[in-house]
């Protein structure tokens, strides 16, 4: 639980940051090493979100020493059961929405608007995945013997170790917990260092729910004090993580070494594909909002935007327009359109981006391009929101994942033209395209190398009921989301029944 801390709050902020406990067993307990470190607002870094436990391996052993001693129990529960602990959690959440969507502003900057929704796609992945607590199918068939039964059925896996981004503080740890859970797996969560309060409010739903101690664990820090320990341990039977392609490569290779199961969600490099037919104030709108919601935090952002010839000087003049109208500053300001990026190896990293834009790949600066330092955001990590021009596919901005509010309009000659860049990439998360040709349109869903494609909508905007997840460099080839996550989280079991009251042989004749 947390407590308040007892130094007193800098000027700007109303009351003492409060300090906050990892999540093990059911109890709320410190680091082993007694230390902390600071959240802080990415909008003010004068103001201190809390302090949160710097967990070591020795906090990653007890946590997961507790998934393991809550896990042949919990396994045993019936999966309509584990299903009411989901929907309770989930009602918690809509209560609390409001409450949970202001603190992950303050934590990460994203808008009121963006955290709501974050906070509604947990509740939305609460109602679709206890749903399947009746539904956890399996198949039966028929058997190539006589008077033999045959059969399929889901079995848990075990302790799972997830780690999870800061983009989407609460949906994706939703994503990964939800179906584990009602697999009948335990978990022990890693958030990411810049927003583990989310996670906190996450942990106090399960906990006001009643889930069993041990089931749902938590310990805060950093990747290489906390993340690392927690992969390679080896009580843990599987890694999820979503994050960067460097870290998950890592993980991939650690995993691989011990056996473990492994699911990686890493980048993208996702194109907008606007052809001559396009409706562009439609396809002006998507833009902004694919390229700059999240202030293009997103492995879905919309980084390339792949434009015909024929309408490519006027759809680049309303997007310049539409960008430069956007309003910059704190999330928490319903005038905000675009917050900060999170912090300050971010800030640093998106602005390198622009100026390789700018030096190495000569491509024409539109508008932003720098960092905002004007009056209040000053004390933020605000970038203006940017665009550029004449860019050629094979430019650095148009290969590599920037992470942050930079998009790069990339002239085609025709649809076969625009196709080819689109997947002339190393990922393949998502893509759309605007044209009003239906044969167009499905010839793009068949031929873009990506997990999700969007006729007339940008390439931001998944569904929980549908499998997320890409091709290529964006991942391993699992899915999360959909039927497609309980594959992760669960082994198949074939079960025979032999009522012959006999020696049967298959494959062997006499």
């Amino acid at each position: 639980m947390p407590t308040k801390k007892a130094s007193s709050a800098p000027a700007h902020q109303t009351a003492a940051p409060l300090t906050y406990a990892n999540y093990i067993g059911g109890q709320w307990v410190p680091a082993k090493n007694g230390e902390t470190f600071a959240n802080y607002n990415p909008a003010d870094t004068r103001d201190i979100v809390g302090y949160f436990p710097h967990s070591t391996a020795e906090d990653v052993a007890v946590a997961v020493e507790a998934a393991a001693e809550a896990y042949p129990k919990w396994r045993r529960v019936p999966p309509p059961k584990r299903a009411e602990y989901i929907v309770r959690v989930g009602e918690i959440l809509i209560r609390d929405k409001e409450a949970i969507a202001q603190d992950m502003t303050r934590e990460m900057g994203k808008i009121l608007k963006e955290t709501r929704g974050d906070t509604q796609e947990a509740i939305d992945m609460a109602a679709f995945v206890a749903g399947e607590g009746r539904r956890l199918y399996g198949q039966t068939t028929t058997s190539e013997l006589p008077d033999k039964f045959a059969m399929t059925v889901r079995d848990a896996i075990g302790v799972c170790g997830l780690i999870t981004p800061w983009n989407f503080p609460i949906a994706i740890p939703s994503w990964k917990i939800f179906p584990a859970i009602l697999c009948g797996n335990t978990v022990v969560i890693k958030p990411a260092e810049d927003t583990p309060l989310s996670v906190y409010r996450f942990m106090k739903a399960f906990e006001e729910a009643g889930l069993p101690p041990g089931v749902v664990n938590m310990v805060t820090g950093y990747g290489e004090t906390a993340g690392a320990p927690l992969v390679t341990h080896p009580t843990i039977r599987l890694v999820s993580f979503t994050g960067s392609t460097q870290v998950g490569r890592l993980i991939a290779m650690q995993a691989a070494d011990k056996g473990k199961k492994c699911s990686l969600e890493m980048g993208g490099k996702n194109a907008i594909i606007i052809l001559d037919d396009a409706n562009l104030d439609l396809a002006v709108e998507g833009a902004i909002w694919g390229a700059f919601g999240t202030a293009g935090q997103r492995c879905t952002a919309a980084s390339r935007l792949i434009v015909h010839k024929k309408v490519l000087k006027k759809f680049t003049h309303m997007l310049v327009e539409r960008t430069r109208a956007l309003r910059v500053g704190d999330g928490r300001d319903p005038a905000t359109d675009v917050g900060p990026v999170v912090n300050q190896d971010q800030l640093e990293r998106v602005l390198h981006y622009i100026e390789v834009g700018r030096t190495r790949d000569k491509a024409k600066l539109l508008c932003g391009g720098l960092r905002l330092t004007d009056g209040d955001l000053a004390h933020g990590y605000f970038i203006a929101p940017t665009v550029f021009g004449e860019v050629d596919p094979a430019a650095v901005i148009a290969q590599e994942e920037i992470f942050g509010p930079v998009t790069a309009v990339i002239p085609c000659h025709d649809f076969e033209d625009a196709i080819r860049i689109a997947n002339g990439v190393n990922y393949g998360l998502s893509a759309s395209i605007y044209t009003g040709d239906v044969n167009r349109a499905f010839r793009a869903m068949r031929d873009l190398e990506t997990g999700i494609c969007y006729v007339n909508a940008p390439t931001i905007g998944a569904e929980v009921h549908l499998p997320f997840g890409g091709t290529k460099g964006t991942g391993n080839g699992h899915r999360e989301g959909g039927l497609q996550a309980l594959d992760i989280f669960s082994e198949w079991k074939t079960l025979y029944v032999d009522f012959s009251g006999r020696l049967q042989k298959a494959q062997i004749t006499d």
